[in-house]
Order: C-alpha cells, then structure tokens, then sequence
C-alpha cells in the first residue's frame, strides 16, 4: 500500500566569513583555547558580519539547498525557519527569505525553540507534508546568536557562534516499504519549569529589551544527557529500529561531552557521530542542517542511510528525527 512520506531532496549551509577563535576570546575575557576545548570540544565560531542579518545567512543557506536539490524556487510552497535571533519582533524572518528568493505564494513563518527548533521545524513540515496541504517545503535553521550574548560573561559567550542550515523536503508517494526514503518518525517535548535554566533576560512584553543569553551550566548539562538519551530511545523503539543500525547520528552541537555522554548511554558507536561543534561551536538552530551539510559534502552521509537527528535546548524544548536518506 503505497503512502505520502517527506523526502529530504538537498541541504545547504553558510557561515559568516568572520572567524572567532578561542585565542581571539582570551584577548576579550579571562579564558584560554585550552580551558574552552577541554570543557567544550570548541576551538572557532563564525560571526555575523555588522549589517548581516538572520534572513540573509537563511538565505544563503536556502540557495544552495534548492540547488543541490535540483528545485527552482517557485516550486516551494511552504517555509519554515527554526530561529531564536529574528531580524526584528515582526514580521517573522521566513518572509524575510521567502522575499529574497523572489517567492510569493504559499506559507512562511518562524518557529522558536530555541536549540531544538531544527528538529521542532522539521517535524512540523513532515506533518504538513504529509496532510497534503504544502508539497514541497524549505526548512532553515539560521541565528546570530552573537547578537544576544554578553561578551563579558566567559561561561557563555565562548559557546555560541552564527550560521545557517537549510532542506529541502518534498512529499512522494512511496510503497511503505522498510528501505524507503524520507522521515520516518519524529519525537517532540517540551518541560516548561526548567526555563529559567537557559534563557534571555529580556523581551517584548518583559523588560522591552533585546536581552543577554543566561544559562546555569551545570542543571543544562545533566538534564541534556538525560533527556536526549530518553527521546532517542523512545524514537527508536517507536520505529522498530536499534541503536546498532543507525548508520549516522547529527546531533545538535552544544557540547563535545554531552554527545559523548548521550553515544555511551544508548551504546552507539561514537565513529558514527557527526561533529562539528569544534569549528562552529553552538549555532543553535542552525547547528543540525550544517552539521547534515557537513557529511553530506564529504561523502559520509549516502542515499539510503539511516540519519538519526537530536536536539535539546531552552525552555527545557528537546526533540529527535529519524530518516532514511
């Protein structure tokens, strides 16, 4: 019996040209490239040049996914951009991009859950997707989280960087076979009594301020390893799938020691991890599309591999996707 499943057609990234090392950090706050690398895997971030906006590195990123998808722009009938640093309060950052690629039909909105939004977005496409009410659908993650952050404060201003990741996703009609391609299942939650754990301190209706990025390391980090560990195996067991058969898993790049905490947990094998925290650091929601960019360009990431995807991140939001590439 055939069925309506999302399929991942191309994917694409950007970086702002700037580069901040841990070196450069030590110039700004009391800190060194070994005490940033030991605790956190980061030896660079990229930084929004000044002028340089959420919607522009979207953009970039939502190009060059189009392109290796082989689909023109005009055949995108809905946009989703998974954001916590939009352009302005209003109007959302998607229309920004849907503008820029001269598109003017369908639907374009942002979604906010912070580090998760990726995983949040992407879910949210594959079940409009599958509805048959959008055929093909761009979903970007993209920030300039260095826009929110204190650059005074050295236990959070050496974790996050700039960039932007985006897919292109396209409803098929498949046989409902075990090898077919697309998204396969997704797991979605949400803890609202943590979210003064890892938040900004500021907003519209609050403080009518921008705000700085706040986070108590240590609560976020335990409840990380946990809560990632648990939507993983919940994902899994859901799909009938084993940890073992996982041929890739991009995770959201927070922290070298969360991944290699969260892999001994469910006992995947951690030459399956994608990585890429080292060179951009924590990039939010942007951080799984350009880690998926990253394996894709160097070849590790084949059609017909099971891609495993999680996030965690403020509020407490935390989420996974499994897919069949």
């Amino acid at each position: 019996m055939s069925l309506l499943r999302p399929v991942i057609l191309g994917c694409g990234g950007y970086l702002p040209e700037t580069v901040l090392t841990n070196a450069d950090l030590a110039k700004i706050v009391d800190t060194s490239d070994e005490w940033i690398h030991e605790r956190t895997g980061i030896r660079a971030r990229h930084i929004a040049a000044e002028g340089e906006l959420t919607s522009d590195l979207g953009t970039e990123a939502a190009l060059q996914a189009l392109e290796r998808a082989e689909v023109e722009a005009k055949d995108i009938d809905l946009i989703i951009l998974a954001t916590s640093t939009p352009d302005n309060t209003f109007p959302a950052s998607a229309v920004a991009i849907q503008a820029n690629l001269g598109i003017t039909l369908g639907a374009a909105f942002d979604l906010q859950a912070v580090c998760s939004g990726f995983v949040f977005a992407l879910s949210t496409a594959d079940n409009f997707l599958k509805s048959g009410q959008f055929k093909r659908a761009l979903v970007v993650g993209a920030e300039t989280f260095s826009r929110i952050l204190d650059w005074e404060d050295r236990s959070t201003c050496v974790l996050f960087g700039d960039g932007a990741g985006a897919v292109v996703v396209e409803a098929q009609k498949l046989s409902g076979a075990d090898n077919d391609r697309g998204i396969l299942m997704s797991e979605l939650r949400s803890d609202g009594r943590h979210r003064e754990k890892l938040y900004v301190d500021g907003g519209p209706s609050s403080t009518g301020t921008v705000g700085h990025l706040r986070m108590h390391g240590r609560e976020v980090f335990r409840h990380a390893v946990t809560n990632i560990s648990n939507i993983i195996e919940e994902t899994l067991a859901r799909s009938g799938y084993s940890a073992e058969q996982i041929d890739w898993f991009v995770p959201h790049q927070a922290n070298k020691r969360i991944l290699d905490g969260t892999a001994r947990k469910i006992g995947l094998d951690p030459e399956k991890i994608v990585m890429t925290v080292e060179k951009h650091a924590n990039t939010s929601a942007a951080s799984i599309p350009l880690a998926l960019n990253v394996a894709l360009e160097d070849g590790r990431i084949q059609q017909g591999d099971l891609v495993l995807m999680e996030a965690m991140g403020g509020g407490f939001t935390w989420g996974a996707v499994l897919v069949r590439w």
